[in-house]
């Protein structure tokens, strides 16, 4: 496989945001892009002034959200519930501002269940998103929903419904495997135009429907990590890859063996 010439990084939070660790990773790989967790902006900003990482986009959660389970997920993810809305809103703006600030424009997270059965909660989705976006329009910021939590012609639909300059995809082809919600290869075709950010993550479905998938090291799941990377050359997708890890007890190892991987060396 040849390597891709996109920008390659990796996901601080896969590191516990934990400088030392993240820095280290770098150095080892010849890697300098960051995916930086929000919240971890205080760790590294020192090293992001001197010019030491790039950051090819910020991410923020959502203190409410427990993955738990799929169901406990669909429950708390997100923007959606009404008891935690407006801390929510105000967790986006800031990280809004502090994206802008660091020059950063993109800012992903994971929006919610997208459910078009469910018009009453589909409408207030799209309302939170566009008030959301609108504030991120004006700061120079683009927000990327993540991929998963709804098959890729649901957000599809979604993104064409908003319609918005500042809303984009920071996709992730392993959630899609995890949450059950479709083939990777053919959702990269589906989501095309709004695909500004990637994550590199692999897994392997669940064995019992309704529950979790499991994460595994790049190149060892179902993502067909080769046509992957070739699928998005194919539609021209230029912007950053930042390895993820988000399970497992030798994340530093995993993350190398994706880059490794995506260089075509094994």
């Amino acid at each position: 496989m040849k390597q891709p010439a996109n920008p390659i990084g990796i996901c601080t939070w896969s590191l516990d945001n934990d400088p030392d660790r993240v820095f280290h990773t770098l150095e080892a790989t010849g890697l300098s892009h960051i995916h930086l967790g929000i919240f971890a902006i205080d760790m590294f900003k020192a090293a992001i002034e001197r010019g030491r990482v790039r950051v090819s986009a910020t991410m923020v959660g959502f203190p409410q959200e427990d993955y738990s389970t799929l169901a406990t997920i669909r429950r708390t993810g997100g923007i959606m519930p009404d008891d935690c809305w407006e801390r929510n809103r105000d967790i986006v703006l800031d990280a809004i501002d502090i994206s802008s600030d660091l020059g950063v424009g993109l800012l992903s997270f994971h929006g919610g269940f997208i459910d078009h059965s469910d018009e009453a909660g589909y409408r207030k989705f799209c309302t939170r998103m566009r008030e959301l976006a609108d504030a991120a329009r004006l700061k120079g910021v683009v927000l990327l929903l993540e991929t998963g939590q709804e098959v890729a012609e649901d957000l599809r639909c979604c993104l064409e419904d908003l319609n918005h300059p500042a809303v984009g995809v920071n996709f992730d082809p392993a959630n899609m495997i995890l949450y059950g919600k479709g083939d990777p290869i053919a959702a990269v075709r589906t989501l095309a135009p709004w695909i500004r950010h990637v994550h590199i993550k692999d897994a392997v479905p669940a064995a019992v429907p309704g529950e979790w998938g499991i994460e595994v090291p790049w190149g060892n799941g179902d993502v067909e990590h080769g046509m992957f990377i070739q699928t998005l050359a194919e539609i021209g997708f230029a912007g950053a890859l930042a390895v993820e890890r988000e399970a497992g007890k030798t994340r530093e190892n995993d993350i190398k063996l994706a880059v490794r991987r995506l260089g075509g060396e094994i």
